[in-house]
This record gives C-alpha cells, structure tokens and sequence, in this order.
C-alpha cells in the first residue's frame, strides 16, 4: 500500500485552521499532521497526527507545509514589540529550516498580511508595492517574509500569501464588534466618511490553499482578497438588514468627530485618532495576480461572502438576496 502524502499545518487550533481542516479533508487525500504548542487543544479530530514544536525532527518528512502559526495584530496595544519577532520570525526560520532539510519537501505555504506591506495604502495595494510597514506586526510578517525569500531552495515550491481582513462564520475581531453595535439599532455617527475596504472570506482562502495543492498556482508572492471591496456603510446596511432593523447612520461633522478623536487619545472615550483612521481609511487590496495564476476568478463573491459571515453572527433572520443595492455597488477598478 502507498504511503498517503502528508501535509503539516501549523495554527491549526486558530481561526483559519479550524476552517481549513476540515475543508482539505474534503478535498485532498494527504494525510494532515498538525504542529501545536498544546496537544489537549479541542477541534483537531481532522488530523492524523499531532506534534508539539519541540518534536519537530528529521524524522519527520511531510511533503507538503500549511504555516498559519503567528501572533495576530494586537488592536489593544498591550503586546510586547519582541513577542512578534518571537513569534511570527522564530517560528517560520524553525518551520521553513525544516522544510529545506526534508529532502521529501515539495510545498511550503506562508501566512503573512497585507500589513506586512503597508499599514495605510494610498491607493490600490498590489505585489509591486515596495514594502514599508510601521507596526511590529507588519515588520515582524516582512521579515519572516524575507527569511523565506533569502533562503529558498531550488526546486521546491515556496508561496507567500498576503491576505488582507479574514472573516466568516465563528470569526472573532472589529467586525463582530460593528455587529453588536449596529445589530442594537445604535447610530453610526461616521456619515460624512466614506470608505472602501477590501475583504476575503475564509472560503476563498480555503480554495486558493486548495488550488495550491494541487499544483494550480505558480510560486511566488500574492495579495489575496474577494475580488471587489465593500464600504463601510455597505456593512452597516448588511448587518442593520440581517437584524431586521434599519440602518441609522448620521452625518456628524468631520470637525467635531476629529475633534473628539483628539480628546480620546488622552482620555477613554470609545474613539481615538488611530481607531478613527481605522474606521474611515481605504484599505483596497489587488487579487488580480492571484486571479491571473488560478486561471479563474474566486468562487464565493464578496457579497454573498459577507452574507454568510453576518448571518452566522445571530441575526434573527436571513438577509435578503438583494439587500438595498449592495450588489449594484459599481465596482472600484482593482
């Protein structure tokens, strides 16, 4: 009997893991042997076999590498600089060192972040950017970023995926908090700004891995998101729609809301001046590359991609098939 092709996963007690898991197992039939740092973590009955980081070995000759192990942007501020360096570059030199000593290696795939090229983008961001990250977050996923360029066997397939904001059903971070503001009919008080947001749903990211797989996709560096980008008022209105309630969206001056941004960063109001840049600031991202290497565009579309995320939120009802003109957004040229 032939040996079944294995895949190692790191991550796999996180968001995209949980999601992709099962997923590949739908899909492919290599065996998947997960990386932790606690094997008693719940929701690992898709894999074959476990490992701590510590029993990475030589042993160990998978032909295929899924790396989503990383710390995430801390929105609160609260981390240490050096934990992301740590983490998100120690972490990948062990794994990918691993990877160029298996002589049966074929496959690695890299999770960094769109922040890893720019935290405010002005314009359309694409893989010609010249990278120039300002978090330590960011920096910490361009150098992880780098390691893998400098030290790239020939030979081997090494990807490196740039996803801008992951969302879907069970996901956790600033869309779930506009979801139980909006959901609780409280005004949004940002009308006079109008923004544009790229996304991509945890679908898309579990096809495109999946693609990669099979050997769809060349090597090299992609900016991944659903191929149009929603706004922010577009949100409201999905989510206001899912909980049977109207959107409230008032137009505060621009003056007195940079003026209470102002005042937040001294005192605890629920807006400072990063958090309003974040609200309001475009962040569009470019899959056309992505596009172009598949040979097909991606199979859930931004809108009924956030569909699917809003409703699992728990909003009594389902969303209409055409809710208020989302689908007639006219789509910003990518």
């Amino acid at each position: 009997m032939v040996e079944k092709k294995k895949v190692f996963i790191t991550g796999v007690t996180g968001f995209v893991g949980g999601n992709l898991m099962p997923y590949l197992k739908e899909h492919i039939s290599f065996d998947m042997e997960g990386v932790v740092r606690d094997k008693k973590a719940d929701g690992l009955e898709n894999l074959k076999s476990l490992f701590t980081w510590d029993e990475l070995s030589a042993e160990l000759t998978p032909a295929h590498y899924i790396h989503l192990a990383g710390k995430a942007h801390d929105v609160k501020g609260v981390s240490n600089e050096q934990e992301y360096f740590d983490v998100n570059v120690g972490l990948t030199k062990r794994l990918f060192d691993h990877f160029v000593q298996n002589p049966e290696s074929e496959t690695f795939i890299f999770m960094s972040s769109v922040k890893a090229v720019s935290d405010s983008p002005d314009g359309v961001l694409t893989e010609d950017e010249t990278p120039n990250p300002v978090t330590a977050y960011g920096r910490s996923k361009l150098k992880a970023e780098e390691y893998i360029l400098e030290h790239c066997p020939p030979g081997k397939n090494v990807y490196i995926l740039r996803p801008c904001m992951i969302h879907g059903p069970g996901n956790k971070g600033n869309l779930n908090l506009l979801y139980k503001i909006i959901s609780k009919g409280i005004p949004w008080p940002l009308g006079r700004f109008d923004n544009l947001r790229s996304f991509l749903s945890i679908e898309n990211l579990c096809f495109i891995v999946h693609q990669i797989l099979k050997g769809t996709v060349k090597p090299g560096v992609y900016h991944i998101a659903d191929s149009e980008p929603l706004s922010t008022h577009e949100l409201i209105q999905f989510i206001a729609e899912s909980s049977g309630r109207k959107s409230r969206i008032i137009n505060t001056p621009k003056g007195i809301i940079k003026f209470m941004a102002k005042l937040g960063n001294l005192l605890p109001l629920p807006l400072d001046e990063e958090r309003l840049q974040k609200l309001t600031e475009d962040y569009v991202v470019s899959n056309r590359k992505l596009v172009e290497a598949l040979g097909e565009e991606l199979p859930v579309s931004e809108v009924d991609g956030m569909r699917r995320t809003i409703k699992a939120q728990g909003g009594p009802r389902s969303i209409p098939k055409a809710s208020s003109g989302l689908e007639k957004t006219p789509a910003r040229e990518h």
